[in-house]
Parts: structure tokens; C-alpha cells; sequence
């Protein structure tokens, strides 16, 4: 894009400032109802899958199979790579507005389920909805954010990717004593989120920044627009921050009540208690630490301390017999740190560092095959807790050093400015 048709993609939006007004707030809300969905078919999937586990005499490679199709890893990632293509093809409206229809079918399979075909067949569904949805989401929210609000506003999608399983979970734990009857209830009420917000979007407008982009520059994407210097360099940085990471909170996500029940010995409620306990201080420290310092010179100081605290939570995993007591401590320094760590600048990064044109193809790319790579580490998570759980907790914990160590080092300086301000600095526009 040349520097006259980016100064009037700039003034076709006003996102100037930092303050946010009720419509973007509210926009911001329901974009990030994603989350909500996505991560509650998560912990849901999760709290079920050891009762799932029993009632279907399931070996524990038919669990890592379960994990690696649902919206936890293969399906979603690539949900994730079709809705990232349509939305910037078509636009961000015609896949968010959507995909939660379809989000709701699938859930009715996992509802309904008499046997695991119907299981898998739900979570490959829901899985592919919520994968393209989030690109499309996070993107519309990164486009009509003010310049210094940016993160402020993205903060508030790790902030209902939490509350989803606070709410999930807490949902889950109530309904334990009855079983599979409970997880279904659980996955009822998914389906009414999905339905509600599916109506409430029908409001929302397109980006207005996708509209300029759409009549200053062709439409159709080329490989190339891919792969110059700055966008492959951007592409190397969040995928070696994000893969290392999302490794392990994918683990964390999907397997830590089963860990809990089958290495530590606890019950449902417990296990389901103690993993809704983590992800409520994720929506506290996102809320308070995150969103107000996210968009201001202290990026680097606040994903070192959020890093670092990840890190030492799992040191405790590997050092410490898996208890009650270890498990409450690492639920409590972990989720300090998920709050305004890895995750949610991912969210600020994957949105940031790429033009317009291909901005939700590129963040849909890294998600996607993230989320794929999931599904392969899945197969493997039930076998390596059962055989040696500390093996385990040591790979993790070098995971998340090799994210923290690259997220310091090459961290972007993009906080404050516009979307087409940091492209004209990173000399990474897509041309006409």
C-alpha cells in the first residue's frame, strides 16, 4: 500500500487517542464472546473427559484422541485457517456473524451423544466454529480500537477467554454429582451463549479499516504479500513466542482435571474447582495488570513478570509431589502470570504486526497451525502423565522458558501507534 492510500485508510477510521466509547466497548464485548464459547468448550471438553473416559472405557490413546480434534487443537486450528482466508476475502462481518450457528450445531451432537462417534463429531464441529471465529474477531477488535487502546481493548478477550470457564467450570463442578448428565447441561448452556450472541452481532458493522483497504488495493492475496522481510520476521517471532507457549496452556486447558484424577488422586470436584479457581485470577490480573499498562512503555517489564511467574509455577509441578497443596500454589502463581503473559500479547502481536489486507489469513496461520501442532502434542499428554508425570511438568517448564527468553528479546515497539503507522515502520505494507 503506498503512503497517500495508507493516510486514507488512517482517517477513514476514528481511532486516534486512547479513549473508547460505548459502541467500541460493546463491539469489544461481543467479539470477545468467542473466547467465552471457546474456551468454555475447552474446559467443558476437559471436566468431562475423564467421566467420558469411564463411561466409554476409553484407553488413554482414544483420550489423546479426543483432545486433538476438539476446539482445543486439529479442528479448530483449521477453523481457524478458513475463517482467517474468508475474513480477509469477503470480511470480518460474514464469518463472525455466522460461525456461531454453526458453533451451536455442533454443540447439540456433544449434548445428545449416546456413543464417542457422535462425541467426536460435536467437538469437530463445534472446533471448526470457534477456529474462525477467533481470527475474524480479534481482528475487527484490533481495527476499531484507539491507537492507545489497543491492547486495553484485546485484554478484554483474555478476559472472557477466562471468565468462559469460571463460568463453565463452576457450572460443571455444581453439576458433578450427576455425571455425564451434568457435562451435557454444561454444554447446554454453551449452546444458548452461542444462539443469544449470534443474535445480539447481527448489530455489529463491518471494519470500516477492511472497507478502505477494499477500494484503495486489490483484494485477491498473493503469496508474496506473505512472505517479505518484515512479515516473515514477524511471522518467526509470534509463532516462536505463541507455539512454546500455547503447548502448554493447552495442556493445562484440556488435561489438568484428568492430571488431577489420574496422577494426583483427587476427585471431580476438586479437579474441576481447583482449574475454575486458576482461570478466575486470570480475569483479575488481565483486568487490573493488563489492560491498563498493555498500551504504555512498560510492555517489556509486564511479559517478563508475567513470563517468569508461569515459569516458576511449573518449576513447582516438577520439584513437588502433585497434592492438593502444589496444585492450589501452581494454580495461583501460574494464573498471576497467564494474565499478562504469553497469551494476551499474542493477541496484541498477532494483530499488530500485519497489514490489513492480510491480517486475519496471518493470524489465523499462526493460531491455526498452533492449534494443529496441539492435537499432535495431545496424543501424547495422557501417556506421558500416566508413565511420569515430572517429565512431564520438565517440559513444560522449558517450553515456557524458551517463549519467555524470546518474547523479552524481541519484543516489538508498536505500543501507541496506529495500525498503519507500525506497517510504514516495519516496511511491511502489501502493494498495489
Amino acid at each position: 500500500m503506498s503512503g497517500r492510500a495508507s493516510s486514507r485508510t488512517s482517517s477513514a477510521v476514528s481511532t486516534r487517542g486512547s479513549g473508547v466509547d460505548r459502541r467500541q466497548w460493546r463491539w469489544a464485548v461481543l467479539a470477545s464472546m468467542a473466547d467465552y464459547i471457546d474456551a468454555g468448550s475447552i474446559v467443558a471438553g476437559s471436566a468431562g473427559l475423564a467421566l467420558w473416559a469411564t463411561a466409554y472405557h476409553l484407553s488413554s490413546g482414544t483420550v489423546g484422541l479426543i483432545a486433538a480434534f476438539s476446539s482445543n487443537a486439529i479442528s479448530a486450528g483449521i477453523g481457524c485457517l478458513i475463517g482467517g482466508w474468508l475474513g480477509d476475502r469477503v470480511g470480518r462481518k460474514a464469518v463472525y456473524q455466522w460461525d456461531l450457528l454453526i458453533y451451536a450445531f455442533g454443540t447439540l451432537f456433544v449434548i445428545f451423544s449416546p456413543d464417542l462417534v457422535g462425541l467426536l463429531i460435536g467437538f469437530v464441529i463445534v472446533g471448526l466454529a470457534v477456529g474462525a471465529d477467533i481470527p475474524t474477531s480479534w481482528t475487527l477488535i484490533a481495527e476499531f480500537s484507539p491507537d492507545r487502546a489497543r491492547g486495553r481493548l484485546l485484554g478484554l478477550t483474555n478476559v472472557f477467554w477466562s471468565l468462559g470457564p469460571v463460568l463453565t467450570l463452576a457450572l460443571a463442578w455444581a453439576l458433578a454429582p450427576l455425571g455425564l448428565l451434568g457435562i451435557r447441561i454444561v454444554f447446554a448452556h454453551l449452546f444458548v451463549v452461542a444462539v443469544v450472541t449470534w443474535f445480539l452481532r447481527r448489530g455489529m458493522v463491518e471494519s470500516e479499516r477492511w472497507k478502505a483497504a477494499a477500494t484503495t488495493t486489490r483484494q485477491r492475496m498473493r503469496l508474496r504479500d506473505f512472505t517479505t522481510r518484515a512479515n516473515l520476521r514477524a511471522f518467526a517471532f509470534v509463532f516462536a513466542m505463541f507455539l512454546p507457549w500455547n503447548l502448554v496452556a493447552g495442556t493445562a486447558g484440556f488435561f489438568f482435571p484428568y492430571i488431577l484424577r489420574t496422577v494426583g488422586g483427587q476427585g471431580q470436584g476438586v479437579s474441576v474447582g481447583l482449574q475454575a479457581l486458576g482461570f478466575l485470577v486470570v480475569t483479575i490480573t488481565t483486568s487490573l495488570i493488563f489492560m491498563p499498562f498493555s498500551d504504555t512503555r512498560h510492555r517489556r517489564l509486564l511479559f517478563a513478570v508475567g513470563a517468569a511467574l508461569q515459569a516458576i509455577a511449573y518449576g513447582l509441578l516438577f520439584s513437588f509431589p502433585l497434592g492438593v497443596g502444589v496444585a492450589f500454589a501452581y494454580i495461583l502463581v501460574n494464573n498471576i502470570g497467564s494474565g499478562f503473559g504469553q497469551g494476551p500479547f499474542f493477541r496484541v502481536w498477532s494483530t499488530e504486526l500485519f497489514p490489513t489486507q492480510i491480517r486475519a489469513t496471518s493470524q489465523a496461520l499462526l493460531y491455526g497451525v498452533v492449534r494443529i501442532l496441539i492435537g499432535g502434542w495431545s496424543f501424547m499428554v495422557p501417556v506421558l502423565a500416566a508413565t511420569g508425570f515430572r517429565t512431564l511438568a520438565l517440559i513444560l517448564l522449558l517450553l515456557l522458558i524458551v517463549s519467555g527468553v524470546v518474547g523479552i528479546v524481541f519484543m516489538p515497539r508498536t505500543a501507541g501507534k496506529s495500525l498503519e503507522q507500525i506497517q510504514e515502520e516495519r516496511g511491511a505494507a502489501v502493494r498495489t
